[in-house]
């Protein structure tokens, strides 16, 4: 398999998507909800995926394709290669914000992660990795990600999870964020997981989110040493929804032994 070939491809896609996206910044959008009414989706994020299916199917017709917009195949295996798609992660803030969202794509051969693209399209910043040959923020190589204790950390956490909900125990999770140096959440997964791997925040945790919101991100964070499972300290699932923890090696241990173990999740 000749993934520089299908990197370069990917990238390209991915900055003409950009392109398509910033350019509709001034134009009004057709926003819709989904499976509730703050989960939004607009008419850019079905074009875009749409825009990828096409450039993957037209060049590479023996992948498969998992889109969060639902465009791309049935998937209920990851044999072969499939990519793993999402168009607009953190659509409320491309409506609210016109910032703070990315596109995310992964591409996976038989479960394992082989390339993680992730592009904050408001900045014009690149994320990318492929599966041993190091992770980069535009031609910038990342540094390895450096061991930090909680009391030094920033957490990416959103402030749902610290208030009483239906999810999980929030009592689990006051200590964590106490100990903490400083807490931020930021409205997109995508993001969330590079600002991990580039130091600007040392831990993401969250409680729910689908393949497309990591399986990038997974890729490009495990390149420079971190460690990316679910709460439970599990692999990933990359076809259900599943629980998330994304640190540096020795923070991800204390916080999954220290303060999560005695959750169900």
């Amino acid at each position: 398999m000749d993934w520089d070939y299908i990197d370069i491809q990917a990238k390209q896609w991915v900055n003409e998507a950009g392109e398509k996206i910033r350019s509709s910044f001034d134009k009004t959008l057709n926003i819709q909800t989904k499976s509730n009414p703050n989960d939004l989706v607009t008419n850019i994020d079905k074009e875009i995926e749409q825009f990828f299916i096409k450039k993957i199917r037209e060049t590479f017709p023996t992948h498969r394709i998992l889109g969060e917009e639902g465009f791309g195949d049935e998937i209920t295996n990851l044999d072969g290669v499939v990519w793993i798609v999402d168009p607009i992660d953190g659509t409320m803030n491309f409506i609210h914000q016109q910032r703070n969202f990315a596109i995310s794509l992964g591409v996976y051969e038989n479960g394992i992660g082989r390339i993680g693209i992730i592009y904050d399209v408001a900045h014009k910043e690149l994320y990318h990795a492929i599966k041993g040959k190091g992770a980069y923020m535009n031609d910038t190589k990342l540094p390895p990600l450096e061991k930090t204790t909680l009391q030094e950390s920033i957490l990416a956490i959103n402030a749902t999870w610290v208030m009483e909900n239906h999810r999980i125990d929030h009592n689990l999770m006051i200590p964590l964020v106490r100990e903490a140096r400083g807490t931020r959440s930021y409205g997109t997964a995508a993001l969330e997981m590079v600002f991990v791997a580039t130091g600007r925040v040392n831990a993401y945790i969250s409680m729910r989110l689908a393949p497309w919101d990591y399986a990038a991100g997974a890729v490009i964070v495990e390149e420079l040493g971190g460690i990316v499972t679910n709460l439970r300290g599990k692999n990933l699932d990359f076809l259900s929804k599943d629980s998330l923890l994304v640190a540096n090696p020795g923070l991800h241990q204390t916080i999954l032994t220290d303060y999560l173990k005695e959750g169900n999740w």
